[in-house]
């Protein structure tokens, strides 16, 4: 029983992680671009920059882009072929 409880924090946390990853990408590239299109900050400040990327409309695509991101990671983690505890047998080895 306790190792099911800190199997299931253990995959919160790394689910948690990952989305929060994705998030941050998501949002350092909204603000290179709103740099790019300022022409380097020159025209406006970085905190209107900033201003200007978090908006609650980018807030959701950034939640949901993170949440497929994480689905789609995970369904290759957790594919047909993939066991994280076992090792493959010497004989059905393809690189013999």
């Amino acid at each position: 029983m306790r190792t099911e409880v800190t199997t299931v924090k253990n995959n919160l946390w790394r689910a948690l992680v990952e989305v929060g990853f994705i998030i941050f990408l998501f949002y350092s590239n909204l603000l290179m671009g709103e740099m790019e299109r300022t022409a380097n900050g020159r025209d406006k400040s970085l905190l209107w920059d900033l201003r200007d990327i978090f908006t609650s409309k980018n807030f959701v695509v950034a939640v949901v882009a993170g949440l497929i991101g994480y689905l789609v990671v995970e369904r290759l983690r957790d594919g047909r072929h993939y066991n994280r505890n076992r090792r493959p047998s010497p004989e059905k080895s393809r690189y013999r």
